[in-house]
């Protein structure tokens, strides 16, 4: 049985990631500058978000990395029933 499949990417194989585009460097060194800026000017109130920033951490990370996986929805397949090794079920 073969199980090999594509996914279809709408990019090119030839592209390059968004962050090595022009508009993904300057973005980058915005970002740097920005954050740069924040620690050095304003580390009280970067401090001061950080357990805030804690907490929404956890939602972030519920949405994104249930993506990979197809959320909570179960399978459509129904589950074969288990055998013990005399042919019996448990």
């Amino acid at each position: 049985m073969s199980c090999s499949h594509s996914h279809g990417s709408m990019h090119d194989a030839s592209a390059p990631p968004w962050w090595k585009t022009p508009s993904g460097l300057a973005l980058g060194g915005f970002l740097l500058v920005a954050a740069f800026y924040l620690l050095t000017w304003h580390t009280a109130h970067v401090l001061g978000v950080l357990p805030f920033m804690l907490f929404l951490a956890c939602p972030l990370m519920h949405l994104f990395m249930h993506h990979g996986h197809g959320g909570h929805g179960g399978d459509d397949k129904k589950q074969q029933p288990l055998v013990r090794s005399d042919g019996g079920t448990p």
